[in-house]
């Protein structure tokens, strides 16, 4: 697909509404049409939900993360770039969307800024927690040990604030995956064009179909997520365990 010069290009093909057997009006749900269209609208749509999911958290934890470790001695900053992010996460999604279009048009682009947008809060605030609510004998046995404020920050700090950015991790991946439907709108990317072609066309199979696929994404990317925290934090389960 073309998108407006100098935006993030997602390779689709084009696909056409509905294909496969025809499936009586009043039926609820056709599983003939769900087997058809799989390969050719729910099964590229899934993945493009998730390519745009994991390119919108990752870019607001780079950025989040970044700024949490420039705030973390400078309140200045910190209480800046907190109001800053709560702005944004204040203004409706649709709106904040097509805010983008007359600079990147109908694109990935325009999606992934305001999906990234939405996850600078939620980041940024349980990195800088994390970070600062890390037990003070820990700072003192690490200083004890002769490590500068820098390697203390980098070897103590972040591995042990790393709960609390798992967490905003977490309720992040969720967001945007609930909130990337909406962005279809904008661009006929992800599961939410399957849902909005099937709202135009009042076919039920469609909008089920999309539905329960975002649904379980969000599980399935909620279970990854705790799954990686237990794998990055080992010493939390010791400490529940003993």
């Amino acid at each position: 697909m073309t998108t407006a010069a100098g935006a993030l290009d997602l390779p689709t093909q084009v696909i056409p509404i509905f294909e496969g057997p025809q499936c009586a009006p009043d039926q609820l749900f056709c599983w003939d049409w769900f087997t058809t269209n799989w390969p050719t609208i729910l099964g590229p749509s899934l993945v493009q939900h998730v390519y745009i999911t994991l390119i919108a958290v990752v870019i607001g934890l780079v950025i989040s993360l970044a700024a949490a470790l420039f705030a973390f001695s400078r309140s200045w900053f910190a209480s800046g770039f907190l109001g800053f992010s709560t702005f944004l996460y204040t203004i409706p999604s649709l709106a904040f969307f097509l805010m983008f279009v007359p600079i990147t048009g109908l694109s990935l682009t325009t999606i992934e800024i305001g999906l990234t947008s939405y996850t600078l809060l939620l980041l940024f605030r349980n990195s800088l927690t994390g970070l600062r609510t890390v037990p003070r004998s820990a700072v003192e046995a690490a200083e004890g040990m002769g490590l500068t404020p820098n390697q203390i920050l980098f070897r103590i700090r972040l591995p042990l604030a790393l709960p609390s950015i798992m967490a905003g991790i977490r309720v992040s991946v969720v967001t945007v995956i609930s909130l990337a439907t909406v962005a279809a709108s904008v661009a006929p990317l992800g599961l939410g064009k399957p849902i909005f072609d099937a709202i135009h066309t009042v076919f039920s199979t469609e909008l089920i179909s999309a539905g329960v696929l975002t649904i379980l994404v969000a599980l399935v990317a909620d279970v990854l997520v705790v799954g990686l925290q237990r794998l990055v934090t080992p010493w939390t389960r010791a400490r529940r365990t003993s």
